[in-house]
C-alpha cells in the first residue's frame, strides 16, 4: 500500500519504493529507505508530513506514493 494510505499518527516500515532510479536516490538521501520506519505526524490535502529518524519532512502525494509499506 502506498504511504499515502497511512493514517496520522501511525508508524509504518518502508517495503518498497518505485520510480526512476533519481527519484530513488533522492529519497534515500531524506532517509526514505527500504526497512526504516516512517511515522505520519499530519496530512493536509493529501500532502504528508512525516517523521523520519530525527527528522521531519513534507513529502507531496505523488512522491508518498511512491513509497510503498
Amino acid at each position: 500500500m502506498p504511504l499515502t494510505m497511512a493514517k496520522q499518527g501511525e508508524t509504518v516500515t518502508i517495503r518498497k519504493i518505485t520510480g526512476k532510479d533519481e527519484v530513488r536516490q533522492h529519497l534515500a538521501e531524506l532517509g526514505f529507505v527500504v526497512d526504516g520506519e516512517v511515522t505520519v505526524v499530519s496530512e493536509l490535502g493529501g500532502n504528508l508530513i512525516l517523521q523520519v529518524k530525527d527528522s521531519r519532512i513534507a513529502l507531496d502525494r505523488a512522491m508518498a506514493n511512491r513509497i510503498m509499506f
